[in-house]
């Protein structure tokens, strides 16, 4: 593994691969040849373009795609944060297993292949607004599970999640990355008085490891969770591997918005799958520069929206290395 503390992982963020500006050159050039008005493909014409850099070719594919879920469980859960008890993670893992969730059955309409990785269930975080989440160790631990759980053959990856507690996390990064109020929402569908409790505890929680917020591994460390940390690693071996990746909800994103605010530009290789129902989902991608490829409302996690959004990529690249040129076509070109 390329790591082993989180010194490694700021040396691995200063030296991240970038796309092939041949690749991209080339795919420019296919892109003005194929036969259909320029730009009447509209974002599609940018994701094949983009999907090319990475992939290193002017004619990229989508038939590998890789979903893998990780799941975690949070000590701040015992603040009442959370409308589900801790037990449902373990539930929701075996539901995964036996390909009884949305995730499994989107993963099959996609062509996706679905691995799930449960890390420690039995054995939380910490509380984090009483005590660092996680060890230097624990969060090292999960980054490299997160790094090596990525195909490398893969052609375009989907980090999901599944951890009760981890938007109370999620919205501790977003508030300790970002400032301001407001970063945490319902999640699972808390009542009035829940959503109070998850607002105390995140305040509680950037309050108490603020002397070491600046460095945004440290906020991962101190906030986050083994999944959320995992994701983080995924996106980064991804990046790595020059695997393109679709980002999932606000949990994915907070998770990528760790690179992002590590290592300006660590997230060129990812797009925003979706647009979710989790009140800052919206603002957090604002933040990472991401317009989503959907906006239908959903608020489900395990990867499902970044699925979907699958199928969104694989048609921008079947019409890009699928379509005709003009002259193959036999088609007069425009003017």
């Amino acid at each position: 593994m390329p790591f082993q503390s989180l010194a490694d992982v700021r040396a691995l963020l200063a030296a991240l691969p970038v796309p092939d500006p041949a690749a991209i050159a080339g795919a420019e050039a296919r892109n003005g040849q194929l036969t259909k008005p320029p730009g009447a493909l509209g974002r599609l014409e940018r994701l094949a373009v983009w999907m090319a850099g990475w992939q290193g070719t002017d004619k990229p594919v989508a038939s590998r795609p890789q979903i893998v879920i990780f799941a975690g469980n949070h000590g701040v859960t015992a603040k009442g944060v959370s409308a589900f008890p801790a037990e449902v993670t373990l539930q929701m893992v075996a539901n995964f297993a036996h390909g009884g969730a949305a995730i499994n059955q989107l993963a099959k309409a996609f062509g996706a292949k679905l691995d799930v990785h449960a890390l420690d269930l039995d054995r939380p975080t910490a509380d984090f607004t009483e005590a660092p989440a996680m060890s230097e160790a624990e969060v090292v631990s999960a980054l490299r599970k997160g790094f090596a759980a990525v195909d490398p053959q893969a052609d375009v990856f989907v980090a999901g999640e599944m951890g009760i507690g981890n938007t109370t996390s999620a919205a501790a990064i977003a508030t300790a990355l970002y400032g301001g109020l407001g970063w945490a929402g319902r999640g699972t569908g808390v009542d009035d008085a829940g959503l109070r409790r998850k607002e105390a505890a995140v305040a509680a929680g950037v309050e108490l490891h603020r002397a070491l917020l600046s460095d945004p591994l440290q906020v991962l460390r101190c906030l986050g969770g083994r999944e959320i940390a995992a994701m983080t690693g995924a996106i980064l071996g991804a990046r790595m591997a020059r695997v393109p990746v679709i980002l999932d909800g606000f949990i994915a994103c907070a998770a990528a918005a760790v690179l992002d605010k590590a290592a300006p530009g660590a997230l060129d290789h990812c797009v925003a799958g979706h647009q979710s129902a989790e009140g800052a989902h919206a603002r957090l991608l604002e933040k990472l520069g991401k317009e989503p490829l959907l906006s239908l409302g959903l608020r489900l996690g395990e990867g499902s929206g970044a699925a979907l959004a699958i199928g969104v990529v694989q048609g921008a690249v079947a019409c890009h290395s699928g379509m005709a040129t003009f002259a193959e076509a036999g088609v007069a070109a425009g003017a």
